[in-house]
């Protein structure tokens, strides 16, 4: 097989062609900006729709840039890269949204179909523009101040008797950018100190919560939603460890509550794809919007196994505006659970890893990113799907099939089985 070859354009991205497609061929092109698991599972749901997917990727060695025939490689922050990847793709979506805003409006104007568009976005960009939006729509949502100096976050503290939580206005996921004080010193010092690297910070009420969900929904430019169950995330150390769809013991009228939000808000705010809304559920039995991402997202993952149209299709469905696939559950419970690098590897290698694993549980699904192992680094997820005899009201049924998963993914990530299993039978 002979090599790709990477040429130079003039922003000194590379772009690495791939066999012509697109309006000759009949095929559309989507360009993704992103090179990460993301894409590459995007890309994964591209090749069963018989299209292309483009993307634009930091390097040559990111999950999806090992696996897709046409990239890019150049910087999301690189106007002339985003403009290379564009360039004769039927639409535009990212796989993060970390793009600059400003760029997205100048290739709107020369004619690109971005999609969610710029002016949505913004809201899952900045955390303090979409509390505000989000508020102003009627939106439940945590009270929550911006802060310019400290003196805002200890104004904030004493008029929330210090159940606060500060956040960095962008950037911030799995944990980072986020801090709890416990009092005024500390939050002094946090603020301060961030403030001086020139980190825009907000604060909000700690919420009283009973648990995390996540409703995912998708938009089309026609206007077709379409949602999945609203599923149960369970974090760890601030990052998502697990996904059970749909969430156990959530009454109909709140699932519907979550789903009916998430459109409501999809369509408010103009997004196309799929589109995560993070829910809090309160110790009081309500809804509170923790956080929005407008793209495929891990709590979604579960419906590549678990669902008749995984997000990554109905993702490509919703951008190219397609009428938007079935997204309901083939079993009555799926669970997800991510495989997070250990504190050290393990010597087995994960090819050995896999074997034993498809030796022991042959129906585990494993979904691995093609990433070095760094500890609490996201590797891969498995699905288990439950039997279909089963019921999401069976709490025993229920734990078995979330035991199975966390099992799977710890012997994936450590090499070492949770209930003490030996692998060669001694």
């Amino acid at each position: 097989m002979t090599p790709l070859t990477a040429v130079s354009v003039d922003s000194g991205s590379q772009h690495r062609p791939s066999t012509p497609r697109g309006p000759k061929a009949g095929l559309p092109v989507v360009a993704m900006i992103g090179g990460g698991q993301l894409a590459r599972m995007t890309h994964q749901a591209a090749i069963e729709l018989g299209q292309c997917l483009r993307v634009l990727s930091g390097g040559p060695d990111e999950p999806a840039a090992k696996v897709c025939a046409d990239v890019v490689i150049g910087s999301h922050t690189d106007l002339d890269a985003l403009r290379a990847v564009a360039a004769g793709a039927s639409a535009l979506t990212f796989d993060h949204e970390h793009v600059p805003t400003e760029h997205l409006e100048v290739l709107v104007a020369e004619g690109v179909n971005v999609q969610p568009p710029p002016q949505a976005l913004i809201y899952a960009q900045d955390k303090l523009a979409m509390r505000r939006k989000l508020a102003e729509l009627g939106a439940p949502v945590p009270a929550f101040a911006e802060i310019t100096w400290a003196g805002d976050v200890v104004r904030f503290g004493d008029e929330h008797n210090w159940q606060i939580v500060i956040k960095a206005v962008r950037g911030g996921y799995d944990g980072r950018g986020v801090w709890m004080p416990a009092d005024s010193d500390e939050a002094e010092a946090i603020v301060t100190e961030q403030l001086d690297k020139g980190v825009a910070l907000m604060v909000e009420q700690k919420v009283s919560m009973r648990r995390e969900l996540s409703a995912m929904v998708a938009r089309s430019p026609f206007g077709q939603g379409a949602t999945w169950p609203v599923v149960e995330t369970v974090q760890r150390d601030g990052q998502c460890a697990v996904v059970i769809a749909p969430a156990p013991e959530l009454s109909d009228s709140l699932a519907m509550e979550a789903e009916q939000m998430a459109l409501r808000i999809s369509a408010e705010l103009g997004v196309v794809g799929s589109m995560a809304v993070e829910l809090f559920e309160t110790t009081d039995g309500r809804l509170v919007v923790n956080e929005l991402a407008m793209r495929p997202h891990n709590s979604g993952h579960w419906t590549q196994d678990g669902a008749r149209t995984s997000q990554f299709e109905q993702h490509l469905r919703a951008v190219l505006d397609y009428p938007l696939g079935d997204p309901s559950p083939t079993a009555p419970v799926t669970v997800m659970a991510n495989v997070l690098g250990a504190e050290s590897a393990p010597e087995m290698s994960m090819d050995e890893r896999l074997h034993h694993l498809f030796a022991r549980m042959p129906d585990v699904k494993v979904h691995l990113y093609d990433k070095g192992e760094r500890p609490a680094r996201k590797i891969g997820h498995v699905n288990v799907v439950g039997g279909a005899q089963g019921s999401i009201a069976d709490e025993a049924y229920v734990a078995a099939v979330r035991e199975r998963a966390e099992r799977a993914a710890h012997w994936l990530s450590h090499g070492e089985w949770t209930d003490g299993w030996d692998v060669h039978g001694e």
